[in-house]
Parts: C-alpha cells; sequence; structure tokens
C-alpha cells in the first residue's frame, strides 16, 4: 500500500495525463449502468421472460420454477456473487505483480464484449439474457476495484477529493450524453425502419461498443508500477490481506459500526437504481422514452443534489445530512409504492427527488468514511470497504426479486426496500462520528 502511494509523486505534468486518462474509464464504463442496467436491460429481459414463460407466468432455468418478473433481479444478485469471488483474485494479483492495467482491459473488455452480445437477446433467450447480465455486471465490479487502486498512484492527498469527483462528473457526462442518443434511436425507431425490439438491442450494444472504445484512453495513458514478486500466492494473500484489514477494523468499532450502517443503506439505493426501470414499465405502464426520460433527469438532477448537500453538511455536519437523506429515500418509497399507473409526470416527480439525494448520500458517505480511517491505513481500509460493499449489494435485489416472486406484485417488492433505508438510518444514528473521529487518531472537524 505504501508503494502505491509513493508512485503517486511523479511530476505534476505526468499525474496530470494519467489523471486525464483515468476519468476516462468513468467516461467508458458508467453508459453501460445507465444505459444498460439502469433502463434498458431490466424491461427488456423481462418481456423476454415472459414471453418464454408456461401460462402460469414462470419460467424453469435448471427446473427451478422462476417467476418470469423475478429474472432480471435474480440475474443481478448473482452477478454480485460472482464478483465477489473474482475481485479478491484480481486485486491480490494487481497488487503482487503491480500489473494492474492488463487485468482492468481484460476485466472491460469482457464486460464490453457481454454487453456488445446483448444484440443476440430476442425470442425467448432469456438464459441468454441472464447469462450475459452475470458476466457484464461482474466484469464491471472486478474493473472498478482495479480502476480505484488508481487513484493513490496518479494523485496526491490533497488533490484526491478533486480527481475523484472529477472522474464521477465524466461518469454522469457520458452516461447523460448516451442517454440522449438512445433517446432519439428508440423514440425514432420506427422512422429508422427498426422494431421496437431491434431499437432497444442496438441500443444495448452501442453501449458496449461505447465501454469498449473509450476504454483505449485509460489503457494508453495509465502506466503500471511494477513491484518485485514476493513468492506469495494470489489468491491466498489476496484474502489473508482482505482478513488481516478486518482484524485491525476490530480495533476501531465505530469505523465498523458506520461501514455496517452504510452497506445496508447503500444496499437500497442501489437497489431502486437498478429495479426503477422494471418498477415503471411492469407496475406503472410507463413506455421506455418516459422511462429513457426519467433517467436523464436523474443524471442532471444528481450533479446539483451532490453539490448542494456537499454545502449542507458543511453547515450541518455530513451525518445529519446523510441522515436527512435516509429520510428522503424513505419517503420516495413510500411515493412509489402509491404512484398512480399511467401517470409520467409524477414518476418524473419521483425521479427528481431520486437525483436529488442520489450524488450526495453516496458522496458524503464517502467522504465521512474517510474520517474514520486511521492515519496511513486509507488505501487498505477503502479496498475492504469496496470488498464489502459489493459483497452485500447481492441482498437488495434478492429481497425484491423474492418479494415480487411471492406476491406477484413490484408494488411490495419496492416497499419492501424499506427496509433498508430505516435499518441504516438507526444504525447510522447510534454511531458517534466525533468520537470515531478520535479514536481513529484523526483531527475531529468542527463540523461532520
Amino acid at each position: 500500500m505504501t508503494a502505491d502511494i509513493a508512485e503517486a509523486a511523479t511530476g505534476p505534468s505526468e499525474r496530470r495525463r494519467e489523471q486525464r486518462g483515468w476519468y476516462f474509464y468513468d467516461f467508458a464504463c458508467s453508459v453501460y449502468s445507465t444505459s444498460v442496467l439502469t433502463v434498458f436491460l431490466g424491461p427488456y429481459l423481462t418481456s423476454v421472460a415472459k414471453a418464454a414463460a408456461a401460462a402460469d407466468g414462470f419460467v424453469h432455468p435448471l427446473g427451478v420454477p422462476v417467476r418470469a418478473g423475478s429474472v432480471f433481479a435474480y440475474a443481478v444478485s448473482l452477478s454480485v456473487v460472482v464478483a465477489v469471488l473474482l475481485m479478491p483474485l484480481a486485486g491480490a494479483v494487481a497488487d503482487r505483480t503491480g500489473r494492474k492495467k492488463p487485468l482492468l482491459a481484460v476485466a472491460a473488455y469482457t464486460g464490453a464484449a457481454a454487453t456488445t452480445a446483448m444484440f443476440l437477446v430476442g425470442g425467448e433467450r432469456y438464459l441468454l439474457g441472464a447469462f450475459l447480465l452475470i458476466v457484464a455486471n461482474a466484469s464491471l465490479s472486478v474493473s472498478m476495484v482495479l480502476y480505484n487502486a488508481y487513484l493513490p498512484q496518479i494523485a496526491e492527498p490533497e488533490e484526491r477529493d478533486a480527481v475523484s469527483s472529477r472522474g464521477w462528473a465524466f461518469g454522469y457526462t457520458s452516461g447523460a450524453l448516451v442517454l440522449v442518443l438512445n433517446l432519439v434511436v428508440y423514440s425514432g425507431h420506427e422512422s429508422f425502419g427498426l422494431s421496437e425490439s431491434a431499437a432497444v438491442r442496438i441500443c444495448l450494444a452501442s453501449a458496449g461498443l461505447w465501454w469498449g472504445a473509450f476504454t483505449l484512453v485509460p489503457l494508453r495513458r495509465l502506466r503500471d508500477r511494477r513491484l518485485p514478486p514476493t513468492g506469495e500466492g494470489a489468491v491466498g494473500s489476496g484474502w489473508r490481506q482482505l482478513t488481516a484489514t478486518l482484524k485491525d477494523m476490530r480495533r476501531h468499532p465505530l469505523t465498523l459500526s458506520f461501514l455496517l450502517a452504510y452497506l445496508i443503506y447503500n444496499d437500497g439505493v442501489q437497489t431502486v437504481i437498478s429495479q426503477a426501470s422494471i418498477y415503471g414499465s411492469e407496475e406503472l405502464d410507463l413506455d421506455q422514452t418516459t422511462l429513457i426520460t426519467a433517467v436523464l433527469l436523474v443524471q442532471v438532477l444528481a450533479v446539483a443534489g451532490a453539490l448542494g448537500m456537499g454545502r449542507l453538511a458543511r453547515t450541518h455536519g455530513a451525518k445529519r445530512t446523510i441522515l436527512g437523506s435516509l429520510a428522503v429515500w424513505t419517503l420516495i418509497l413510500a411515493a412509489g409504492y402509491f404512484l398512480p399507473a399511467g401517470a409520467p409526470m409524477w414518476f418524473f416527480a419521483l425521479a427528481g427527488a431520486i437525483g436529488l439525494v442520489l450524488g450526495g448520500s453516496q458522496a458524503l458517505s464517502r467522504s465521512l468514511f474517510s474520517h474514520l480511517v486511521p492515519r496511513g491505513k486509507e488505501a487498505e481500509y477503502f479496498s475492504a470497504y469496496e470488498m464489502s460493499d459489493r459483497g452485500l449489494s447481492w441482498l437488495g435485489p434478492l429481497v425484491f426479486g423474492l418479494a415480487y416472486q411471492l406476491t406477484g406484485s413490484y408494488r411490495d417488492a419496492i416497499i419492501s426496500l424499506v427496509v433498508f433505508f430505516a435499518l441504516g438510518f438507526v444504525l447510522l444514528a447510534r454511531v458517534p462520528v466525533r468520537r470515531a473521529v478520535a479514536a481513529a487518531g484523526n483531527p475531529v472537524p468542527e463540523r461532520i
């Protein structure tokens, strides 16, 4: 870890060149998160699964009865499990060899290829769609661990907040740009001589081509920091490092308490984002154009929301601001439960509310956690943070899928997610953050 930080001490011009290349991976892969995972794939894969379903509405992968409407949620949940199995291996190989760039290339192009291949998902090929989703989603998770690991190498400590924020901005920008292009293709598919299904498949495949094309920029500009071989096995050492970090965290129980609260409410946030399009299309009878417009609204307002919540944190403290955002998330789910079908304006209002709390709740959580990390252990604690985050984020989609499986109602499925925000709120409220900062050996800010 210290070797990574020491490598950050390159010349300013070289650091800026690498930073500009680093931003472009967010620019490349964020299109998958917005166009594929958030907008198109959920409703489309559900329609393909329904076409393959028996009269009772169930499909039977490997002989297991699964309600067609739960296929997407279960595939997202399984993809996270696969990612958690792969991330320690990739992280350990990267740490032991210093060869992050080849691993990033493998993960990125595996994900991009799987996404491009979604063009082939049609008819009743829901299993192909679910498989490609698992591969693409797991590849994205692995690539993001490698991508984030570059930050200590390419930015000095005082630069990292700004560099990280610019990466987020690049991602939001590309997501919004491609969604506009998707909206043109989808809404005008008849004038282009395309069926609705063909238009959706083109939008899915174009996200994979975008991901692959713009990944070339970071691969050209980022450089590996070669490390001498240690002789330790990559998989074993990766798990040993993670285990050692978690054991060290036991000496900082207040930091662990915050981490647990974050993992729970962030799982709720990620599930709402990934399942919102299915809810809008299947329960509220909204067309794809409405869903695309709503996600565009989220993308734009997420930037404003992050800035606005940052200002609130300066006056009221990060913890109180996050707690306020969790209360808003709970109200959003309650409003979503009662939202009338066929009413796009109300759905837009809900999307606006999501946008205003989305970026801020995630950004402030990351910055608050940074105060709770013991000095000199930033990289390893954030590595465990990423692993733990990905490790629990299968639970929300599983709860959503099970709720729909048992009730046949997406309204019951969406309201079931309230438990993540309510429990996260209670756990965060119980964390004495000022005492936690002091216990980590860090100076306590005036407002936190």
